[in-house]
């Protein structure tokens, strides 16, 4: 600190929420800077499990002010839940800001994204139908209605008549769909609006003055680099860019006020919804791994895929996102398997690549080259020194730290906050 990125390097559901979690404590302000609530982090406290998806986890800190920032796309309704269930919960989360630049999701942006993944059939993306893709696109097409258009009753309800004639011609004509009634929607917004005025401030001045105070402020990444809209496996991507320069943009600072970016790497690799996955496992092994490591998605329930960690595409995270260290999960799942493998190549159309392939054709072709690496058979749950690991466990992290190039500075083996092994860099 006092800047620091906290992101995944994966295709998500890496375990950033726990690592999010463990640095908030040392934090004055965590800073979520773009997705929205597609993404789900599970944080489990004294055996307790909060799941969240849109509102940072520095929340569960009292001392903590988390910041919704202008990257990031909010559904009112869902922000409001998140928000009544923390408060059920014993959790205050009325320090959360969120930037009035935030776009917000509309009850249009989550109807076409079902439908168009209905229209898509056997080639849809795998999108979790929450809004979020529509909601970008109006905001990158100038049609988006911010947070502030809000509190502004006229400029709402004239955005919202703009926007709702158009996507209503698109329900009815090109998806037989029945249309969205406008005043229901301008009645309910308008609700949500007086509910939120209160948290809504200049983000981006307050983080700036914070990094100025010499706070220790975190960004919090959501999906994983492999998911990022312009980095990740074009087009079974996410609309937004969870890689570090996201959060500059979607925070509203300048990339020289972050000093550290930690990536998450869980100890195997998952993803879920469509696309590439060059070690995906579709045998017993892969089964086992999503029974032991709980891979069901946080948000939407549905079953990950997964595989072997995958080294060419560690060291593609830590070169795009300019990684200065490593947080590894999920160490104690590999427990349970005998011959442990990391990919450290490709092979593809009669070549060999040691970097990701940008070519999707290439990508989709690839099978993974191997090296395989003893495992230790041996539960490691209740181990709080990483000197205490099986020597089969430390050699696998120091080998992932050889592949990635950069260090591995912390190693979970278990979903409690006291289950990181902390390493010095």
């Amino acid at each position: 600190m006092p800047a620091s990125v906290i992101l995944g390097t994966q295709w998500g559901d890496e375990g950033k929420g726990k690592i999010t979690d463990i640095y908030s404590e040392t934090a004055d302000m965590v800073v979520r800077y773009q997705g929205g609530n597609n993404a789900g982090h599970t944080i489990v406290v004294d055996g307790e499990r909060f799941a969240l998806s849109l509102i940072p986890s520095g929340v569960l800190y009292p001392t903590v002010t988390p910041v919704i920032g202008n990257g990031t796309v909010i559904d009112p309704a869902v922000l409001l839940g998140e928000m009544e269930e923390l408060i059920e919960r014993g959790i205050d989360p009325s320090r959360l800001k969120v930037s009035g630049n935030a776009h917000v999701i509309m009850p249009y942006h989550k109807k076409l994204d079902a439908v168009l993944e209905r229209f898509l059939g056997q080639q849809q993306i795998g999108t979790t139908k929450k809004g979020i893709g529509p909601a970008y696109q109006d905001k990158y097409s100038r049609f988006g209605i911010r947070v502030q258009d809000l509190f502004d009753p006229k400029i709402f309800r004239e955005k919202l008549s703009i926007n709702l004639k158009d996507k209503n011609r698109q329900l009815q004509k090109v998806y037989n769909q029945l249309p969205l009634d406008f005043e229901e929607i301008y009645d309910d917004y308008l609700r949500y609006a007086d509910l939120m005025q209160e948290f809504v401030a200049d983000t981006s001045l307050l983080i700036w003055q914070a990094i100025r105070d010499e706070k220790n402020v975190l960004f919090e990444g959501a999906q994983g680099t492999l998911l990022d809209i312009d980095h990740g496996t074009y087009p079974f991507v996410t609309s937004s860019n969870p890689t570090a320069g996201g959060a500059a943009t979607g925070s509203g600072i300048g990339p020289r006020d972050i000093d550290h970016i930690i990536g998450v790497a869980k100890a195997y690799i998952s993803r879920v919804g469509s696309g590439p996955f060059p070690t995906e496992l579709h045998d017993e092994i892969g089964d086992r791994m999503i029974e032991i490591g709980g891979e069901f998605g946080t948000v939407t329930g549905r079953r990950r895929r997964c595989g072997w960690l995958d080294g060419v595409a560690l060291k593609y995270a830590v070169r795009v996102n300019g990684l200065t260290e490593i947080a590894l999960t999920k160490l104690d799942v590999l427990s349970h398997f005998d011959t442990l493998r990391i990919g450290i190549a490709y092979d593809s159309l009669g070549e060999r690549y040691e970097e990701l392939p940008r070519q999707q054709r290439v990508l989709y072709n690839c099978a993974p080259v191997y090296e395989n690496h003893e495992g230790w058979s041996t539960d490691v749950t209740e181990i709080r020194d990483f000197d205490d690991l099986p020597k089969a466990a430390q050699r696998y992290v120091e080998r992932i730290e050889e592949i990635a190039g950069v260090p591995v500075t912390s190693v979970g083996v278990g979903p409690a906050r006291d289950a990181t092994l902390k390493r010095s860099a």
